[in-house]
């Protein structure tokens, strides 16, 4: 009875260290907005909420790529503290047992500050559904009422409730590489909520009804995020199991076209970091097969995503979102090659993953921005 009291308290410290951090964007929130129309002030509080949520994912791969997600190897507090502060002992025992180890001082607070944005994020969110649904009663019956559902910001909130329990998780099971990928795609999913949000207010804000375009536009922007999901997810894999450095050159690998690979112990999906599913230690051909795949895919995925941008070029209400598509393309190949050829730094992998998630993001504004003609659908539905 006393571990689950204490791990309670633990809990509603790590929300009180989430609110303190909240409460910072929400009083500049409030004062910025103060004169604003509800509509309007619901765009900003939700832009601050994507723009807050982008730098949490970012601040998780800065997590993940300095070793630091067991710098606290338990959850939710730091060795059942608030803060590194109070956990100063046993973070010096373990360090001094192993200096280059999981557990510093360093990365002890580097992953309680990750922790902090990460509920400070979920409280704007709960913040954002709460004024959603007021905005909702408020406008009952309106005309507007039913252009931005207060579901949408339920569903975030359900969301990123879920992406709390990952996090554990992620904690607990000691980085498996399966809950790690599944808890940074589940960022990116976080990332587009938003975003479909954040463009329909801006929609009714300024009195714009999405663009209408053919079946075949919309249906290859569905395609498009769809081939974005795969190699997000080859992306994730690759990080989570430290699979960069398996290919130090570009374009071959190890001299070679097609080098010596496992897939079947490389994609064995449920097994620990750094270990085949029998328990033995996993293979270098496995790690190259994991680095070759995310490799050639993504010549898949850049041709996919040069094609929709070129493709939507001429669109006038989609010139903005088609620029950042260009620019994100033009990054995460660059960051791509620097993370191989330069070996892995941390800047490049960090933008890189910030990249991903961008991309998604801009490929879900894109798809929040358009529509298909009702008509258009009545004719198909007659045929």
């Amino acid at each position: 009875m006393q571990i689950a009291s204490f791990d309670w308290m633990a809990l509603l410290r790590l929300a009180g260290a989430g609110l303190a951090v909240a409460a910072v964007p929400l009083a500049w929130w409030l004062w910025r907005q103060r004169n604003a129309l509800p509509v309007g002030r619901m765009q900003s509080l939700t832009l601050l909420t994507l723009f807050l949520t982008f730098d949490l994912v970012l601040f998780g791969a800065f997590t993940r790529l300095t070793d630091s997600g067991l710098g606290c190897p338990d959850w939710p507090g730091c060795y059942g503290h608030a803060s590194p502060v109070g956990a100063q002992l046993p973070i010096d025992v373990a360090q001094t047992a192993m200096p280059d180890g999981p557990v510093t001082h360093g990365k002890a607070w580097i992953e309680m500050v990750h922790r902090y944005l990460a509920s400070s994020v979920g409280l704007l969110i709960l913040v954002l559904t709460v004024s959603a649904w007021a905005q909702a009663r408020r406008t009952r019956g309106a005309e507007q009422a039913a252009s931005i559902s207060p579901w949408w910001a339920t569903v975030t909130l359900a969301w990123v409730c879920l992406q709390g329990a990952f996090g554990a998780l992620t904690v607990t099971m000691k980085l498996f590489p399966a809950i790690v990928s599944l808890h940074l795609l589940g960022g990116y999913v976080l990332l587009g909520l938003l975003s479909v949000q954040a463009v329909r207010q801006s929609q009714l804000l300024d009195s714009h009804r999405p663009w209408q375009i053919s079946t075949t536009a919309r249906a290859s922007m569905v395609a498009v995020l769809l081939v974005w999901l795969a190699q997000s997810s080859l992306g994730a894999w690759v990080s989570t199991n430290y699979a960069v450095l398996a290919c130090s050159e570009f374009p071959t690998c190890q001299g070679s076209w097609w080098p010596e690979m496992d897939f079947a112990q490389g994609f064995t999906l449920w097994r620990p970091l750094g270990l085949a599913a029998d328990g033995t230690p996993l293979s270098f051909q496995a790690l190259t097969a994991i680095h070759v795949s995310h490799r050639w895919f993504a010549v898949l995925a850049v041709l996919a995503l040069a094609w929709l941008a070129w493709r939507l070029r001429h669109v006038p209400a989609l010139v903005t979102p088609v620029r950042c598509l260009w620019g994100l393309v033009i990054l995460q190949v660059a960051t791509g090659l620097s993370n191989v050829v330069l070996g892995w730094p941390l800047l490049a992998a960090v933008l890189h993953t910030g990249g991903a998630g961008a991309m998604g993001a801009v490929l879900v504004w894109l798809l929040a921005a358009t529509r298909v003609p009702a008509r258009t659908l009545s004719a198909q539905q007659r045929n």
